[in-house]
């Protein structure tokens, strides 16, 4: 699978909205099957009157069950939820934000930009979106990357309408519960805007190559975020990060480190944090927890129990 969606969808809180297709059937059969309920791994962070709960999410989701056991003892306990960044509701209040830095400022075609093949391979997934062949011929290759994958989650079933972090924001909205966010989205996309030029295209370039593909290549990820594997991520995260170190300092550790900082300078404050951010930020030997780990701080995984059934 592309360096770069997978990275993405590891360490972004978020696919373009306006990317998302609108209600469309999972084209892996698999998919249909009834979701079977997810344990995705949980750490805990604390001192003497400061305790962070540290989640891993997986943005892009189905209706599977993850909601409940020690994730929502630790989330029900927290008197603040922090995300990577607070996704508005309607995608379309998002519509000014990417049209803003997704516009090529050049004017530059992206079709003259591609082989006839990964012309017609853009066409075919902008079929799936809904959109016609030409429609983001004005756009940057970051954002056309990104919309791909929208199109590999579409044929896992997954989208963000399941997403964690939604989940989370409209249950701590619901019990007046404060929320507030580590980047934002606006940082979040000028940090896609920011890369060269040359390695957006060329990922772009190899996400078209692969497109068919990319779909059957989420499901390992969403299998290991699902069962709490952490090695398993580790693994995936390694394989792109060996092939494209500076994206992987770009979208891990540089952020990582920054979090670091972040929940150190919490826990002078008491209080009990909820904390959701990418899994791939909290696997391997960058992870927050490492960063973490080498300021002298204990971090803990939460074992996993149960919920008893109800009555």
């Amino acid at each position: 699978m592309n360096k770069l969606l997978i990275a993405a969808l590891l360490a972004l809180t978020a696919a373009p909205a306006s990317a998302e297709p609108p209600a469309a059937p999972p084209a892996e059969p698999a998919a249909a099957a009834a979701p079977t309920d997810a344990d995705p791994a949980l750490w805990v962070v604390r001192d003497e009157d400061t305790i962070v709960y540290l989640f891993g999410t997986f943005h892009l989701l189905d209706s599977r069950p993850w909601f409940n056991d020690e994730v929502r003892t630790a989330f029900d306990s927290s008197d603040e939820l922090v995300v990577e960044a607070i996704v508005p509701e309607d995608p379309a209040e998002l519509q000014p934000l990417l049209m803003r830095y997704a516009v090529d400022p050049q004017g530059r075609r992206l079709s003259q930009r591609l082989s006839a093949e990964q012309n017609a391979a853009l066409g075919r997934a902008l079929a799936l979106l809904g959109a016609p062949p030409g429609a983001f011929d004005r756009l940057e290759p970051w954002f056309v990357s990104l919309t791909l994958s929208a199109v590999a989650s579409q044929q896992l079933g997954i989208s963000a309408k399941h997403g964690p972090e939604g989940v989370l924001v409209r249950a701590a909205r619901a019990r007046a519960m404060p929320v507030t966010e580590l980047e934002g989205i606006e940082w979040q996309i000028r940090l896609f805007d920011d890369m060269p030029d040359e390695q957006q295209l060329a990922q772009l370039r190899q996400a078209l190559d692969e497109l068919d593909n990319l779909g059957r290549s989420l499901a390992p990820m969403l299998a290991a975020w699902s069962s709490g594997d952490v090695d398993g991520l580790v693994t995936i995260i390694n394989q792109h990060g060996e092939q494209d170190p500076a994206l992987h300092r770009l979208l891990f550790t540089a952020r990582n480190a920054t979090w670091a900082n972040w929940i150190e300078q919490r826990l002078a404050r008491p209080g009990t944090v909820f904390l959701a951010v990418g899994a791939g930020h909290l696997a391997g030997g960058d992870s927050v927890q490492a960063a973490l780990q080498r300021r002298g701080h204990s971090v803990e995984r939460v074992p996993h129990r149960e919920d008893p059934p109800e009555s």
